[in-house]
């Protein structure tokens, strides 16, 4: 059987959508997926056994150049890539109408979710099947609803398993016994207070546990180097691809994270981790999975759902909502 999925953005989303395919791939051994995702992001999807082929599209790129022959000549290799195949069935796991559009021009029965499912419910007119799946329940619960209707198996009540860490060896050059802290998000008000950190940090080194810091940019260099400060035990990665990062997750004795992508990879891989969240609701789109353990802000407005914290009272430290989530809890959670 092969199938074609459309879930093109953004890394938290891809990553839901996983183990709905190792799902699907446990009642159809020789299933076959293709997946049509953003350029950016199409190293996730390489990551499951099940994919065969990635078809890149570059519509945040090339919205910003649309009338250019660069543009045009993109567009026409990835319109030949996606009809090159005839597809027993095209899932559009996205549900907006740009990935509805994807789905109309490939080769085979298109389905999607209904008008009252769909993100967009004008998505729904282009599809020739639709399910009906409730929006109003966690991202990796929709998406193995929406492929289980979709092939018409059971839907699974074990724990979600996105990926098989056995595929990722552990790096050369990794500590015998580490942790990594995924402190890098991209709202302001997710992050952690660096202080907090620094006091965790200093609590797992007395464990002769090594702490490790990726970063994906300048500002979360920044804050690592200060969550460091220049302690032997707390080392910074360097910049490492998803694949990389991979490898790193999988063999860590735990992680502690933000509400951020490489949470959501934690958690598909099943390596122990305690998530934090401040104005995010974990029920809706917290890491999901096997050894994962969600503290979540007990404040007056929390989760507030905002990018900007809006919060005016006494309280110094940034965002105010983290102070219900202090080191101690987190190191008490994490069970070393």
């Amino acid at each position: 059987m092969k199938v074609l999925v459309i879930k093109t953005s953004s890394l938290g989303d891809i990553i839901h959508t996983l183990p709905a395919l190792t799902d699907a791939a446990q009642h159809f051994p020789e299933i076959e997926f293709d997946w049509v995702v953003e350029g950016a992001f199409q190293e996730i999807p390489r990551l499951h056994s099940h994919v065969k082929k990635i078809i890149p599209i570059y519509l945040r790129k090339w919205r910003k150049n649309l009338f250019s022959a660069q543009t045009r000549q993109e567009i026409k290799i990835f319109l030949k890539t996606l009809r090159d195949t005839k597809y027993d069935l095209i899932i559009d796991a996205q549900g907006l109408a740009k990935s509805a559009w994807i789905a109309r021009l490939a080769k085979g029965v298109s389905l999607g979710l209904d008008w009252k499912s769909a993100r967009e419910s004008l998505a729904s007119i282009f599809y020739q099947r639709h399910v009906t799946v409730n929006f109003q329940q966690h991202a990796i619960v929709r998406m193995r609803e929406i492929f289980a209707k979709a092939l018409n198996y059971p839907l699974p009540t074990t724990a979600p398993v996105g990926l098989d860490k056995d595929r990722f060896p552990k790096p050369e050059d990794a500590p015998n016994n580490y942790v990594i802290f995924l402190h890098g998000t991209t709202w302001l008000n997710k992050k952690w207070p660096i202080e907090y950190w620094q006091a965790l940090g200093k609590k797992i080194v007395e464990k002769d546990i090594t702490v490790l810091l990726p970063h994906s940019n300048e500002e979360e260099y920044q804050d690592a180097l200060r969550i460091q400060q220049n302690d032997p035990h707390i080392q910074i990665l360097p910049k490492q691809t998803l694949t990389q990062m991979a490898g790193w997750i999988s063999h860590a004795r735990a992680i502690v994270a933000v509400d951020t992508g490489l949470g959501h990879l934690t958690a598909a891989l099943g390596t122990p981790c305690v998530s934090l969240y401040g104005p995010t609701n974990p029920a809706l789109t917290g890491t999901l999975g096997p050894n994962q353990i969600h503290l979540s802000a007990k404040f007056p407005c929390a989760p507030c759902l905002q990018k900007n914290c809006h919060y005016r009272g006494n309280i110094q430290t940034f965002p105010a909502c983290f102070t219900t989530i202090p080191p101690e809890t987190v190191w008490q959670s994490l069970n070393l």
